[in-house]
C-alpha cells in the first residue's frame, strides 16, 4: 500500500508545474474561496468563471452580500443553476456579520456552522484561506483515493467519506493542506476523470496507483445507483402582446423558489382553456421545439408554444420588456431555449425586440 505522505509529496509537485490558470487561485481572501467554492459546485469550471468576476465586482465583500437585495443576488446567479447555493450563502454572510463582526471565521468548527457550508467547503476555506490542516473532500478526491488505493467501499455513503476524511487529514500536517487539497481536486478534474477513460499516461501517481497497476481503473470508485428521476410533462407557452413578454413568480418553496418562469400547465390540460383561465381571450398559437431540462431529482419534458396574444383581460401574469428581462429578472436556464425560439419568431413576424439570456 502506498504511504499516504510520499503520495502528497509527488502530487504537490506535480502541481506546482501543472495546475490550471484559475482567478480564485491567486487570492488567500477567505470570500473569494469561499464564492468560488460554492459556484463550482456541480459546475464547470469555464462556466464559473465569469460569474465569479462579476459577482465579485458587485459583491465584493461579505457586508454587500448579506445586504444585497434577492432580484439582484439571483440576476447575479442566472444562469448558474442549484440557486439555493447563493440563497444559502447570503444567509451564511447574515450570520457572519452577526456572529463574527463581518469577518470569516479561521475555524474549521465556526465554518460549519454557517449555512450551506459542509464538511467539504469548511475544509477547502480553512486549508486554502487559513492554512489549516483540515482535508476538503468531494467527488474527484473520493475518485482519486479509491483507484489509487483499490477502495471498495461505497462512496455514496457517508462513512466511506468520513474514513477518507480522516485518513487524508492524518497525513496533512506535515504539507501546505490548501495546496494538497488544490492538487488532489485538479487531478480529479483533469487526470483522473470521472466519465471515460483516466489519463494514466500522465498521472503522476500512477506508480502508485494499484488499480492503474491492475488494469481496473474503470472499477472504481464504487457507487451504488441512484433512484431514477421523476418525470414531469409541461406544456410551456412563450406569451407575448408584441412589445411585452409574460413571466410569473414561482412559489417561495421548492424547486427554483422565487424565481421568474415561463408561464405553463402539465401537458394533458388543454392549451386553449388555460389561456382562457389566464385571461387571454384570443391568441394566435405556432407550436416550438419541444425541451427537456434535467434537475437533480425531477426531468421536464416540455412542449413548447409561440403565443401571440391579440386580446386579453386581467392576467396573472408580470408583464416585461425584454431589456427588463436582461437587466432585472432572474430567468432560470431551464426556459433559456424556449425564449430563445420565442424571439425568433417575434424577428420573423418583424416586430423589434432583442433578448439577449445568457446561461451556463
Amino acid at each position: 500500500m502506498p504511504e499516504m505522505t510520499e503520495l502528497f509529496f509527488h502530487l504537490t509537485q506535480w502541481y506546482r508545474i501543472y495546475k490550471r490558470d484559475l482567478p480564485w487561485r491567486k487570492t488567500k481572501n477567505p470570500y473569494h474561496i469561499w464564492v468560488s467554492e460554492i459556484m463550482l459546485q456541480q459546475t464547470r469550471v469555464e462556466a464559473v468563471k465569469p460569474y465569479y468576476i462579476r459577482f465579485l465586482q458587485e459583491l465584493p465583500t461579505v457586508k454587500d452580500l448579506a445586504e444585497a437585495d434577492e432580484e439582484q443576488l439571483l440576476k447575479l446567479w442566472e444562469g448558474l443553476g442549484y440557486y439555493s447555493r447563493v440563497r444559502n450563502m447570503q444567509a451564511a454572510a447574515r450570520q457572519v456579520m452577526a456572529m463574527f463582526h463581518g469577518n470569516i471565521p479561521a475555524d474549521y468548527h465556526a465554518l460549519l456552522r454557517l449555512k450551506g457550508i459542509g464538511p467539504y467547503t469548511a475544509g477547502a476555506i480553512a486549508s486554502i484561506a487559513f492554512s489549516l490542516p483540515c482535508a476538503a473532500v468531494d467527488g474527484n478526491v473520493l475518485r482519486v483515493m479509491s483507484r489509487i488505493f483499490a477502495d471498495t467501499r461505497d462512496i455514496g455513503l457517508q462513512q466511506t467519506k468520513k474514513a477518507w476524511e480522516q485518513e487524508i487529514q492524518t497525513a496533512l500536517t506535515e504539507f501546505n493542506a490548501g495546496e494538497v487539497n488544490q492538487a488532489l481536486m485538479e487531478l480529479g478534474a483533469t487526470v483522473c476523470l470521472p466519465n471515460g477513460l483516466p489519463k494514466c499516461n500522465i498521472c503522476p501517481l500512477r506508480i502508485y496507483c494499484m488499480a492503474y497497476q491492475q488494469d481496473t481503473a474503470m472499477q472504481y470508485p464504487v457507487k451504488s445507483e441512484k433512484k431514477p428521476r421523476t418525470k414531469e410533462f409541461l406544456a410551456v407557452c412563450f406569451l407575448t402582446d408584441g412589445k411585452q413578454i409574460a413571466i410569473r413568480k414561482r412559489e417561495a418553496k421548492g424547486l427554483l423558489a422565487n424565481l421568474w418562469e415561463l408561464p405553463h400547465v402539465p401537458q394533458d390540460h388543454a392549451l386553449p382553456i388555460a389561456l382562457h383561465a389566464w385571461g387571454i381571450t384570443e391568441a394566435d398559437i405556432i407550436p416550438m421545439h419541444g425541451q427537456k431540462h434535467i434537475f437533480t431529482h425531477v426531468e421536464w419534458h416540455m412542449d413548447c408554444y409561440f403565443v401571440k396574444v391579440i386580446q386579453k383581460t386581467d392576467t396573472p401574469f408580470t408583464w416585461i420588456t425584454p431589456q427588463e428581462a436582461v437587466e432585472q429578472y432572474a430567468l432560470p436556464t431551464a426556459f433559456k431555449k424556449i425564449y430563445q425560439e420565442g424571439m425568433h419568431h417575434l424577428t420573423e413576424l418583424g416586430m423589434q425586440m432583442t433578448l439577449h439570456f445568457e446561461g451556463k
